[in-house]
């Protein structure tokens, strides 16, 4: 889970970077995946330790969860963004992008945890 929890911070931190770029740099808020892509790479630095894996990765949930509820107002407007009448097009497509992401990292980051409460009650 340390891994995945990496991997996603990696991919939000470039794509926050990326949308900073593409979109010319004209706002900040474009870099709001990689606000929440740091958090996540500093929560898997610190379940590296065996002693602190399961407060941090917890802590990495939470935060996925907070980045996921905040991204989900901009993916209602996908079906704006497909059709081409989205104010700010890139950025629905960029929290769409987070969005997903986070959803699929809180899927398998809840299994996890799961999993590990069922063996320790065992």
């Amino acid at each position: 889970m340390v891994r995945f929890t990496t991997t996603v911070g990696v991919a939000l931190v470039l794509l926050g970077i990326g949308a900073y770029v593409l979109t010319s740099a004209v706002s900040v808020t474009a870099l709001i995946p990689a606000f929440v892509g740091v958090p996540l790479l500093a929560c898997a630095a610190i379940a590296r330790s065996a002693t602190r894996r399961r407060p941090a990765l917890a802590i990495a949930l939470a935060i996925a969860l907070l980045g996921a509820l905040g991204s989900s107002m901009n993916v209602i407007q996908i079906g704006e963004a497909i059709a081409g009448t989205a104010q700010r097009p890139s950025a629905v497509w960029v929290s769409t992008i987070m969005f997903v992401l986070l959803v699929a990292y809180l899927v398998v980051g809840g299994r996890d945890l799961l999993r590990a409460r069922r063996a320790s009650t065992k």
